[in-house]
């Protein structure tokens, strides 16, 4: 853990690490008091793409938590900044909340439910048959199908609920065509993430929930891992793997020792 305090720079996930739905977890707001003490550079970086980093920064504040849009970085961003390097100007069929819809807007990308140039699924409560059949009309001709990021399942107050992965299913299995997925563990959000930050990897960490999209991501981008178990990975569940994080810990309260 010592290792882990000495780095200069933080990539932390948020949900399961952050807070479960509306209700923060233990130990965040001294872990958030030693990151502002301690000048270390910060970036909370999440895989959800249901709010803009504006509406995550007054999430925190309703929280308790003061922290500046500046340090959030979201799915839903790394997604429009990636269809925007790749097809400047396309347009887009969604399905996802009003974070996803403002960070397509921001970058350019027209939404169109007609014949859009892609399929945008992500995190969405206004998830229904229709615009599954839609989703699918639209890749069966032509349309490129992106996932804002490959999680199955996320923690909420109420337990595990279904992501983005088990979202766009139905349409992957409906017209064969599988998804590419922005959000972690592929190395363009790191690499953002990072370069957001002004930290290279080997003086930096990631502090997540999930083996399977933060820990895989920290050790692909060369970033040391902590694990906590405050939100979908347990300690059984770590031992089905075969990689493992640098540290696990109970929650980020632990870090600043």
């Amino acid at each position: 853990m010592e290792t882990i305090r000495q780095k200069l720079g933080f990539l932390c996930d948020m949900d399961g690490v952050i807070y479960h739905g509306d209700m923060i977890l233990p130990g965040v707001k001294e872990f958030v008091d030693w990151l502002y003490k301690e000048n270390k550079k910060f970036l909370f970086l999440t895989n959800s793409s249901r709010y803009s980093p504006v509406e995550l920064q007054h999430k925190l504040n309703r929280m308790g938590l003061e922290v500046d849009s500046s340090h959030f970085y979201t799915s839903a961003l790394a997604t429009a900044k990636f269809l925007s390097s790749q097809s400047p100007g396309c347009s887009a069929y969604v399905i996802g909340e009003p974070g996803l819809y403002n960070a397509l807007y921001d970058a350019g990308i027209t939404i169109n439910p007609v014949d859009p140039d892609y399929v945008i699924v992500g995190e969405t409560s206004n998830y229904n048959y229709d615009s599954i059949c839609q989703a699918v009309r639209h890749v069966l001709n032509g349309a490129k199908l992106i996932g804002t990021n490959t999680d199955l399942t996320g923690p909420s107050e109420n337990g595990i609920i279904p992501a983005c992965r088990a979202l766009i299913a139905p349409i992957e299995l409906a017209t064969g065509k599988i998804a590419y997925y922005v959000g972690k563990p592929n190395p363009l959000m790191m690499r953002t993430g990072l370069k957001m930050l002004g930290v290279h990897s080997e003086d930096a960490a990631i502090i997540g929930d999930r083996m399977d999209t933060d820990i895989i991501a920290g050790i692909e981008s060369g970033l040391d891992t902590v694990l906590v178990l405050s939100g979908v990975s347990t300690r059984s569940l770590v031992e089905q793997y075969p990689y493992s994080p640098r540290v696990i810990a109970n929650g980020v309260g632990e870090i600043p020792g």
